[in-house]
């Protein structure tokens, strides 16, 4: 995979990329991602299931509105 496992290593014991996660996370939350995945369909969180069927339904739904 190319994984450099040694710089891995100490970014992780180094928590090099906190600062960047819990950027990320109050970003979503302001957003309102409650959970992962989250989908938003024109500008709508989505709050069905996410299987195929159910997304295509909320587009459709979406679309004619």
């Amino acid at each position: 995979m190319g994984l450099d496992v040694s710089r891995f290593s100490h970014e992780l014991a180094e928590h090099a990329h906190v600062a960047k996660i819990r950027e990320d996370l109050l970003s979503g939350i302001q957003s309102g991602v409650n959970g992962t995945p989250t989908f938003f369909i024109n500008g709508m969180r989505h709050d069905g299931s996410y299987d195929l069927r159910s997304l295509l339904a909320a587009i459709e739904t979406a679309a004619e509105s």
